[in-house]
């Protein structure tokens, strides 16, 4: 290592990094070339994904700065000093995503004849119907809260938006400014349709609500209403050890999240001096938590408009997932998951595979059991279903359920009573860890003997996200893999303290330690056949441990890519240091999930992949496995896909030595390799293999026809 370099010059700042990360998606929003109501939707997760990032790691370093704790980052900024460059870094993009709402999206929205309108702009037969739908259904609802000496400011919800009013009394001789805060109620839409011929017209609800507040106050004068939203921390501080019921532990965290400590304050960029200063008083706030905006505050709820409005030709061409030809081969997917392994790369093949599986599981009288790891599954699951269905019919269920996943606290209590409640055995991992593996055990008897299945995914059970998100899963019999798995079970479930397993890799017990030894053995390999490459396609790369020995394999000629689609630590380019390694982040129409860690070997490639990103948290505070690929073609078909990944120069963008991302299209001089995308490409490829498919099962229709003498 150079030893001229401080510890700073080897990494990049963790929250930086992710502010980069969501710098992309705002690019995705800025992107004309993207349909309208997609664009809607990276605005939408833009704000969303600011808002974890406050409520989760803006709020640590708040704590620190509350509690005097001068920790420096690896960069050598202290609590204070990182939360100020934070606030620098996104004032700008925050500015830069209302300019985008307001100059491009709204008029956009308006030449398709999709409108917002102001109360102001409606006709007198609008404006009296919405007073009506005002004094009938929101009116009730609402309660003002006088703000004084004996009335301090109130502890607004999470994520709520509040108006703050000054009002007046004019039966007083002494001017006297009166303040009141108002929260929005969560529990009515946002978005009010209102009657449009041939389109579609929206008022917001606060805009409602602005109109007709002063029906609250009889007898005052309104002088001044502006809207504002807090953002609090929301991360859960367990003492599992102490705790006799971790289900009532949870729920009780859950509800105190919805008033902890403020991080962010958003306010109308036009809320004047007065209103400002007397929220900087009353909530001791420092300039640094307050965010000021130019249109409609929480731009996430903008998300309802692309869920709602069925318009195709604003959103990405639509597919139909590919069916494995495995599995339309043979209808039994025991006898097809017998006869090979069996990988399917989400979305672009249907993860109805997997809840069908399950499903039939559930239903087979010969299946005894059935365990799974849940750490997020959707609303209404088929697979909660399957499962229930399943313990009714006498079949022993058993589940992990996560109670620890962030932000699915609540979902998780709801699914993990109901399984209880149906007769399966629910279970919640580790103390002190969370569980974060994915996988799915079926025990069945076969002819006299036990036969067990298994299922490995690098993403959640969840049939929702399985559209959005590229996953790996894999179907197998292997009997190593299937004894790791029973023992992890056990580990899980029971007193079980195993720690060695014959194919997984298993966190906290082996996985950092494993993938040190496999960087070092590429080293020596190259050192012996001058062939030495590593890939890796991850969410996070951040562990300082791992970053290090890739720092060993750059000086030592082995060349590295990397395709980390989030927070990356690593300082690519640098002479000496990482001059072989280079860094690419893929932000497009679905969220890059899937994990692949591939060592060359010297052409006998070791192909590892699972739930696990290179994290300190991954490897010492989770249950995570990496699991090996050992059937010839599935390892050929990883290889293919990530050397397309490294292809793509459209989504992709190159990461400098610097820190800073620019368009891997700009530098490509080749024009055939120019706009390739990586994505699109597995979509036209599927679509490609769907039509193809349909003749071949024309074609047998056909046949089976003329064999019956119906056609001639």
């Amino acid at each position: 290592m150079d030893n001229s370099l401080l510890k700073s010059d080897y990494f990049f700042n963790r929250e930086l990094s992710w502010i980069q990360f969501n710098k992309r998606v705002l690019e995705e929003a800025a992107d004309r070339n993207n349909p309208l109501l997609e664009r809607i939707k990276f605005l939408s997760i833009f704000s969303t994904n600011l808002d974890e990032f406050f409520m989760i790691r803006v709020s640590g370093l708040k704590r620190q700065i509350v509690s005097d704790v001068n920790e420096l980052s690896s960069d050598g900024l202290n609590a204070q000093e990182l939360r100020d460059f934070i606030y620098g870094e996104l004032c700008p993009m925050v500015k830069e995503q209302y300019r985008i709402y307001n100059e491009e999206i709204l008029p956009e929205l308006t030449e398709n004849n999709i409108e917002f309108s102001k109360y102001k702009e409606l006709s007198g037969e609008e404006r009296e119907s919405l007073e009506k739908y005002f004094d009938d259904e929101i009116y009730p609802v609402l309660t003002p809260i006088a703000i004084d000496s004996v009335h301090p400011f109130p502890n607004l919800v999470n994520r709520s938006i509040a108006f703050a009013m000054i009002l007046d009394d004019p039966e007083t001789e002494v001017h006297e400014e009166k303040v009141s805060v108002l929260q929005i109620p969560g529990n009515i839409p946002r978005f009010k349709t209102i009657d449009n011929a041939g389109g579609l017209r929206f008022i917001l609800l606060e805009d409602i609500i602005r109109a007709n507040v002063h029906k609250l106050f009889p007898g005052m004068h309104m002088t001044e209403c502006y809207a504002l939203r807090i953002t609090r921390n929301a991360d859960l501080e367990l003492e599992e050890e102490e705790a006799d019921d971790l289900l009532t532990l949870i729920e009780e965290e859950v509800k105190k999240r919805r008033l902890g400590i403020l991080v962010r304050i958003e306010v109308d960029e036009q809320m004047p001096d007065n209103i400002l200063n007397y929220l900087k008083e009353d909530l001791e706030l420092n300039h640094t938590e307050i965010y000021k905006v130019n249109g409609p505050l929480n731009l996430g709820d903008f998300m309802y408009l692309f869920s709602s409005i069925d318009r195709k030709e604003l959103k990405y061409e639509g597919y139909m997932p590919r069916i494995s030809s495995f599995f339309l081969d043979e209808d039994d997917f025991f006898k097809a998951i017998r006869k090979r392994d069996i990988m399917l790369h989400h979305p672009f093949y249907s993860f109805s595979s997997v809840t069908e599986f399950i499903a039939q599981a559930a239903e087979d009288k010969s299946v005894l059991a059935i365990k799974l790891i849940l750490y997020r599954t959707s609303g209404d699951s088929p697979i909660i279903k399957s499962l229930i269905n399943a313990a009714e019919k006498g079949i022993q269920v058993t589940a992990v359920v996560e109670l620890k996943a962030r932000f699915d606290e609540e979902n998780n209590i709801v699914w993990a009573r109901k399984l209880e409640k149906a007769g399966v055995h629910v279970v919640y991992g580790i103390s002190g860890l969370k569980t974060h593996s994915k996988l799915l055990l079926v025990v069945r008897r076969e002819s006299g003997e036990i036969k067990r299945y298994l299922h490995l995914s690098t993403g959640n059970y969840n049939p929702i996200t399985a559209r959005i998100y590229t996953d790996l899963g894999l179907f197998t019999c292997s009997k190593d893999f299937i004894n790791d798995a029973s023992d992890l079970f056990n580990y899980l479930t029971g007193f079980s303290k195993k720690k060695d397993y014959r194919k997984f890799l298993v966190a906290p017990y082996t996985m950092r330690k494993s993938f040190i030894k496999f960087i070092e053995n590429e080293i020596a390999s190259h050192e012996t056949n001058g062939n030495g490459r590593i890939i890796i396609k991850a969410n996070s790369l951040v562990d300082d441990k791992v970053i290090m020995k890739l720092y060993a394999a750059s000086q030592a000629g082995v060349k590295v890519d990397l395709i980390i689609r989030g927070i990356c630590r690593l300082r690519p380019g640098i002479p000496e240091l990482s001059k072989n390694i280079r860094v690419i982040s893929i932000v497009g129409r679905f969220l890059e999930h899937s994990r692949v860690y591939l060592f060359h070997n010297n052409g006998d490639p070791v192909i590892y992949t699972g739930s696990a990103d290179i994290m300190q948290r991954n490897f010492d505070r989770r249950v995570e496995i990496l699991y090996p690929i050992e059937d010839p073609s599935i390892m050929k078909d990883l290889y293919e896909l990530l050397e397309l990944y490294l292809s793509d120069t459209v989504k992709a963008r190159e990461l400098s030595s610097s820190g800073v991302y620019t368009s891997v299209n700009d530098t490509v001089t080749d024009e055939k390799l120019k706009d390739f995308n990586v994505q699109e490409y597995f979509v036209a490829k599927v679509k490609k293999k769907y039509k193809d498919e349909l003749k071949k099962e024309y074609k047998k229709k056909i046949n089976k026809l003329k064999q019956k003498k119906i056609l001639h």
